[in-house]
């Protein structure tokens, strides 16, 4: 629709996750609307994102150093691993507040219809840190879908025999949801999760 460099704009934005044409065509002109300090700002930050992010190289997490904060950190406990898919899922459990452990970011999940199966994963990584023999529990925290499931089901299987302890979270209803718009699988785990009321 449109030619040039807008044109070019509009199809670069539209590659990004999430963002349909009509919201590719918005951000462009947002973008040329706006002052130019404003979008070499942006531009800086991407190319300093580009530059100086990496992953660390012991969990897969972002970082601008070889390890991450949570790596370095020395108060964290190494006795327990959360596997999650991607570095925006520790940003989740850390919001929290609960977890002390460590992580573990596997770079997605099982996927045979995408192509991606477990040796596109790091899981090999995680199972050398298993060695170091200072885990205990290793929290598999991926997402609640078929491909997170059949992640953490194949994890399962390749550490519990190692003796260690292997957990999955809870998942279930919602805080403030109703129960007639819960749908099967959501409302299974909740039964199957249920707990004692103190």
């Amino acid at each position: 629709m449109y030619d040039g460099a807008l044109g070019d704009l509009i199809e670069e934005l539209g590659q990004l996750p999430g963002i349909g044409p009509k919201s590719a065509q918005r951000l462009a002109f947002h973008l040329l609307a706006a002052e130019k300090v404003e979008v070499e700002r942006l531009v800086s930050a991407l190319h300093r994102v580009k530059e100086q992010v990496r992953f660390c190289e012991v969990c897969g997490n972002v970082s601008e150093s070889e390890r991450c904060g949570i790596c370095r950190d020395q108060r964290r406990s190494e006795e327990q691993i959360c596997v999650v898919e991607e570095p925006k899922d520790v940003l989740a459990v850390e919001r929290t507040g609960e977890f002390r452990g460590r992580y573990h970011v596997l770079g997605g999940a099982i996927n045979p219809l995408e192509g991606i199966g477990p040796d596109d994963l790091r899981i090999r990584s995680l199972m050398t840190r298993l060695q170091s023999g200072e885990t205990k529990e290793i929290i598999l925290a991926t997402d609640p879908n078929t491909e997170g499931e059949a992640t953490a089901t194949y994890l399962a299987m390749l550490v519990k025999p190692m003796g260690f302890k292997v957990t999955r979270l809870a998942s279930g209803l919602p805080v403030g949801g109703d129960l007639e718009y819960a749908d099967e699988v959501t409302l299974g785990r909740a039964f199957s999760g249920r707990r004692d009321v103190d």
